[in-house]
């Protein structure tokens, strides 16, 4: 791995083939361990909240995006640092936002929900959404040019990446609960590693290269990242959402798979470090400033039990 370039635009990751394909195949492994924490009855309590999951998707694969385009366009940010930062736009919310979303006394079953809606749509929405909005920034779209990506081979790719370890795992949590629960800690786990080698082993390449360019990719990334968590504070009180619907919507806007966003970097913009150092640094701003607002809203209980449940149970019954 080397690193190279003056410029934010310029800097390189380059792995190879090998370790690009290994990297592809995170991200089949990663998907599959989401999705053996999902379950048919899961999928099928999303449609008894029919408005509330339409806007939320809406939200995080439309109004996010362009939000973000806005932004872009607003702090006149670089190519590669719009394509990092739209690529997290267009990934769906994280796990994290449910135990947040916990943490925070928030609805967890209206968060299980609408988590479970975005990734399982993420099969075709992220590479269609990623694709579109990227087009609307000309530094964005002009990179990509450059590096000759076909929107529908990647949106293939990913598709069948994200599609079948998904369905796999969630035929196992279905069938199987008892292996689903043994192998789900372990996968994450794995995966998490994993990613961590490869960020370890690009800082240790060239980290002071990478460190020099940081502070191009912090302050979009900070600004990205309080937009996105207002929004979906905003989101929730136009709904007309008890506290505890608020507070898990503006999680699972604000807080989004970084995780997936930073293997679809490093898998398919190798020649553009910017785009993984952004998403990167959003991956661990993210962790920061949702354990601080869950902190907040923990000390501001919402006096009632069920707001605060996480069991299945209140999914179905969602």
């Amino acid at each position: 791995m080397y690193v190279a370039g003056s410029d934010l635009d310029a800097l390189r990751l380059t792995l190879g083939e090998g370790p690009q394909t290994g990297i592809k195949i995170l991200i089949a492994v990663f998907l599959l361990g989401v999705a053996l924490d999902t379950k048919l009855s899961d999928l099928r309590a999303v449609l008894r909240r029919p408005v509330v999951l339409v806007v939320g998707v809406v939200t995080q694969f439309a109004l996010l995006p362009a939000l973000t385009l806005l932004l872009c366009r607003a702090l006149d940010v670089g190519g590669s640092v719009a394509l990092g930062m739209l690529l997290v736009a267009c990934s769906p919310a994280g796990n994290l936002s449910n135990l947040l979303t916990h943490r925070a006394h928030g609805d967890v079953a209206l968060s299980i929900a609408l988590t479970t809606c975005s990734n399982l749509l993420a099969i075709v929405a992220t590479p269609l959404a990623f694709g579109f909005w990227s087009a609307r920034y000309p530094a964005a779209e002009t990179l990509l040019r450059d590096i000759r990506l076909d929107p529908v081979t990647m949106g293939i790719e990913v598709a069948l990446l994200i599609g079948v370890p998904f369905a796999l795992g969630v035929g196992v949590a279905s069938r199987r609960p008892d292996l689903a629960a043994r192998l789900r800690r372990p996968v994450e786990i794995a995966v998490l590693v994993v990613l961590l080698l490869v960020i370890a082993g690009g800082l240790a390449a060239r980290g002071g290269v990478i460190l020099d360019h940081l502070d191009e990719a912090a302050l979009p990334a900070i600004i990205q990242n309080a937009a996105v968590l207002i929004t979906g504070y905003a989101v929730g009180r136009l709904l007309g959402l008890r506290a505890s619907g608020v507070r898990a919507m503006t999680f699972e806007m604000g807080v989004r798979n970084t995780a997936l966003a930073l293997v679809l970097a490093l898998a398919y913009f190798d020649q553009l470090g910017g785009v993984a150092l952004v998403v990167a640094f959003w991956a661990l701003w993210d962790v920061f400033t949702g354990l601080a607002l869950s902190t907040w809203w923990r000390r501001r209980p919402l006096g009632t039990a069920s707001a605060t449940s996480t069991s299945r149970s209140d999914l179905r019954d969602a």
